[in-house]
Parts: C-alpha cells; sequence; structure tokens
C-alpha cells in the first residue's frame, strides 16, 4: 500500500473563479504549483487530485470539459517534472447530497481502492474547510490548509466544529515541504 497526497484542484493547483473554470483559456496555474510538484517527484507519494466540479450538475459544463482541463493540465506538470497519478471529479451540485463530493470522503475511499493506497499515511491539502473534512472523515495522517485560493478567506471564517487539528502553511510549495520533511522524521 502506497502513501498519497491528495490535492485540491481549483484555488490550490490552478486560480479559483467564482464563475467556475469553464474552458482551459479560464485556467490559470498557480505559481508555485509546477515547482512544488516536481520536486515531489520522487517523495514516494501517489499524487492524486480530487476535486468538487459543480459545474458540471448544473449544466455548465461538460463532465468531458472537465477532464479535458485536467488532462492538459497534466501534461504541463509532466512536462516539467511533475507527476499526476490520478484525478477524481465530483459532478454533483451540493443538494444532490452525493457521497463523492468533498466534505464527503468518498473520492478518496474510490482513490485508495483502485491505487492501493494507505490512507493512514495520506495527506490532504485544499483550500477550503470542506478538503479539510474529507481528508479527516477518510482517516487521513493530517491535513492542510494552504492561503491561496480560498484558503485566507475561510480560514477568517469559523471553523467547522467537527474539525480536528490540522495545519496552515502559505503555499503548496510550503506544504509539500512539510510532507516531506515530516515523512523523514
Amino acid at each position: 500500500m502506497f502513501p498519497a497526497v491528495f490535492l485540491d484542484r481549483d484555488g490550490v493547483l490552478i486560480e479559483n473563479r467564482s464563475d467556475y473554470v469553464q474552458d482551459w483559456s479560464q485556467v490559470t496555474i498557480l505559481p508555485e504549483t509546477i515547482t512544488a510538484l516536481s520536486s515531489f517527484h520522487d517523495a514516494g507519494f501517489k499524487i492524486v487530485i480530487v476535486t468538487n466540479q459543480s459545474a458540471v450538475g448544473r449544466g455548465i459544463i461538460t463532465f468531458d470539459t472537465v477532464q479535458e482541463i485536467n488532462d492538459r493540465l497534466i501534461k504541463i506538470i509532466e512536462k516539467n517534472g511533475g507527476r499526476i497519478d490520478a484525478v477524481y471529479v465530483c459532478p454533483h451540485k451540493p443538494e444532490d447530497y452525493c457521497n463523492c463530493r468533498k466534505p464527503q470522503p468518498g473520492l478518496l475511499f474510490q482513490a485508495a481502492r483502485d491505487l492501493s493506497l494507505d490512507l493512514s499515511s495520506s495527506w490532504m491539502i485544499g483550500d477550503a474547510w470542506s478538503d479539510l473534512l474529507a481528508g479527516q472523515a477518510a482517516g487521513l495522517r493530517a491535513v492542510i490548509m494552504v492561503k491561496t485560493g480560498r484558503g485566507l478567506e475561510q480560514l477568517l471564517q469559523a471553523q467547522p466544529k467537527e474539525l480536528r487539528a490540522f495545519r496552515v502553511h502559505e503555499t503548496i510549495s510550503e506544504a509539500i515541504n512539510a510532507i516531506i520533511s515530516s515523512n523523514k522524521s
């Protein structure tokens, strides 16, 4: 079984948009994403994107468009020496109450089954309480809030009562460096 680092997409790897990322022309890769994932290539973790994409369920974009955006993002990461092992997408609206939309842990459980992941030695990096809650519900070793995307805004709001301890880092680079350091000790 492998440890993993689960990454939210919008707000962690690429910029969030209030009107949703609807096609590749609207994708802005956050400054430290490529460097961070390149440095993480040989750290011994599977790297998995888990992303809520309710724009699909709302009829704003198609699932194929989401896949095309993800595929192009992965190609850029790989071209620059990084790696993404898998992407899991929840296409549902919040009111669908599915088990795959974060804060539910369904995407993480599915990834664990598909990729032989050891959740208890895995991490979640997100920019929203829902990301951290999903990681906690899946029994991950630790969850990290980054201040990119919605992270800083989330940290200014009340913390969900059910959320236990979590770490905070400025960027994905800091978060990944902390994971690598924790893994060495």
